[in-house]
């Protein structure tokens, strides 16, 4: 009998193991996550990215804590965006930068400042140790249409150096800033202000709505800096939501799920072939 193996069809969700958030003191963290690939990737990627999903590599993933629910999927509406006297400035104090687009391919270059950036400003991150070769599955192991957006600018020799870089996937509605960093010496230039700001003129270049930022958690200084754009949206309890006084929203409000980790999965809304 000729017996063929196939890997199912509809997507497997997992939790992870418990362990101490990175956001908020005395938490616990935990994640629902299920897999990409070839066939399912792009297709998922756009849908379960609407629902407050992020991707990493080659997998998509949302917290999915115990008691809590701060972690806030945030995106901004690009056509709605009107820029802030700070964010004007931002712009002018980088107008010399050169854009520049690129497969998902890891360079020497990138992987010098990634590691300047992470000993500067996440020294004790779970990526500080991170070698070239985790570093370059980081940025190639991605089943979607995913692009290094580079910024450089140029030297008195009128060579090119590089600034700052974002891993960006293109959805069918927006863009996403998988992972972002620059050069930390440079923190008079705001540089990573200054690529959210960009990547909201690439999606308005593009007649995308969207610019998905991840998470935003209220009462965490490493998010605060999310909460200062215009036009935000967050995703609370199934459906975003737009964010008209974000001062007001406080991470004890948000209790957790009170649906259990199947049911939360069962209530996934799947692309149309699932």
């Amino acid at each position: 009998m000729d017996m063929k193996h196939s890997l199912p069809l509809a997507p497997q969700f997992y939790v992870t193991a418990p362990q101490p958030c990175p956001y908020l003191n005395n938490r616990i963290e935990r994640k629902l996550f299920t897999g990409l690939n070839e066939i399912n990737g792009e297709a998922l990627n756009n849908t379960l990215s609407s629902q407050g999903f992020r991707r990493s590599q080659n997998v998509l993933y949302r917290p999915a804590c115990v008691g809590c629910s701060a972690c806030i999927s945030a995106r901004i509406r690009v056509n709605n965006f009107r820029l802030s006297k700070s964010q004007k400035r931002i712009l002018n104090k980088n107008s010399n930068l050169i854009r520049g687009y690129h497969s998902a391919l890891a360079t020497d270059e990138q992987y010098d400042l990634f590691n300047k950036y992470l000993n500067k400003r996440h020294s004790d991150g779970g990526m500080s140790e991170m070698t070239i070769f985790e570093y370059s599955s980081m940025l190639e192991e991605t089943p979607i249409n995913t692009k290094i957006v580079e910024y450089h600018s140029k030297t008195k020799n009128g060579r090119h150096k590089l600034n700052c870089v974002s891993l960006t996937d293109v959805l069918d509605d927006g863009l996403s800033m998988v992972y972002s960093f620059f050069n930390p010496e440079l923190t008079k230039l705001s540089l990573g202000k200054f690529m959210i700001l960009d990547h909201i003129n690439i999606a308005q270049e593009m007649n995308l709505k969207y610019l998905y930022l991840g998470y935003w958690v209220p009462g965490s200084k490493k998010m605060d800096y999310k909460s200062k754009f215009s036009a935000l949206e967050l995703y609370i309890e199934g459906e975003w939501k737009f964010a008209s006084d974000i001062s007001k929203i406080d991470a004890n409000e948000f209790k957790g799920s009170e649906y259990s980790i199947l049911e939360q999965v069962s209530q996934l809304p799947l692309p149309p072939k699932y």
